[in-house]
């Protein structure tokens, strides 16, 4: 179909097309986002460490870096509301990054390494280290609110497969 300056429009759509790239999730846009600010921490620190050469210390200092634009208020052992789910009144506690919102950076970052050429056995967002890290600051936040953490049981579902007694969970795996 010809719009009669001599261009299809077929034409026009795919040039259009070519010039923005696909919108990207916000997962992906996320991703890319935290990425970029890693990699930019890395540069700015003195000496710059490349990427090659990051490990898991230089991830844990960027999340204690990262702890100062956090939005959580952490209430500090000698607060006189550590420990009360809901203070009565204001504190001059921190506010910190929550553990959920670390473990979702966490998560992005990791998959963002690999993605970006790194190797999953020197990635150094999937390290001991790290776990041990997010684990310590998930049990001081529940702590600090009065309200410990506890790890949500999975359910198991079970279908009763026709004749054969046998059941399969969730994700297909047959249970004997």
């Amino acid at each position: 179909m010809s719009t009669g300056k001599g261009k299809d429009v077929t034409e026009e759509d795919s040039s259009r097309s070519a010039a923005c790239p696909p919108q990207l999730s916000r997962y992906e846009s996320q991703k890319r986002r935290d990425w970029n600010t890693f990699c930019q921490y890395l540069k700015n620190q003195r000496p710059p460490v490349a990427l090659p050469q990051c490990n898991s210390s230089h991830v844990l200092d960027f999340l204690r870096y990262h702890d100062q634009f956090g939005k959580t208020k952490v209430h500090m052992q000698g607060c006189a509301f550590f420990g009360q789910p809901e203070p009565p009144s204001p504190c001059t506690c921190p506010l910190k990054q929550a553990w959920g919102s670390l473990d979702a950076l966490i998560g992005r970052l990791r998959a963002a390494f690999e993605e970006n050429g790194g190797l999953p056995e020197t990635n150094p967002f999937a390290g001991g280290a790290i776990r041990v890290y997010l684990r310590e600051v998930r049990d001081s936040q529940a702590k600090a609110r009065g309200v410990p953490y506890k790890k949500k049981k999975k359910r198991k579902s079970q279908i009763q497969v026709k004749g054969g007694g046998h059941g399969t969970s969730s994700s297909g795996i047959p249970i004997q």
